[in-house]
């Protein structure tokens, strides 16, 4: 990846709603209400809410917001390194 894919996957992380987001899927995480993605923590932000999606797919979205910015630091520090 290039320098310039790599700054603006992180301006796009930078943008969205500050980490961590976390996955609650009905049935599975609790018994009533709907499926989310809680945003924040200490600070709660916004709760997201889907009208349809798989809950491998909701998992997913909230793991690569918490992820995706560890990933592209940690492949910016091992270009330097090189």
């Amino acid at each position: 990846m290039t320098e310039s894919e790599l700054k603006n996957i992180m301006e796009v992380c930078n943008n969205a709603t500050p980490s961590p987001w976390t996955s609650y899927i009905e049935g599975r995480d609790f018994d009533s209400g709907s499926s989310f993605i809680m945003t924040g923590k200490e600070k709660r932000d916004y709760d997201i809410e889907f009208i349809s999606i798989k809950p491998e797919d909701q998992d997913f979205i909230a793991m690569a917001r918490n992820v995706i910015p560890l990933l592209v630091e940690e492949i910016i520090k091992l270009k330097r390194n090189q």
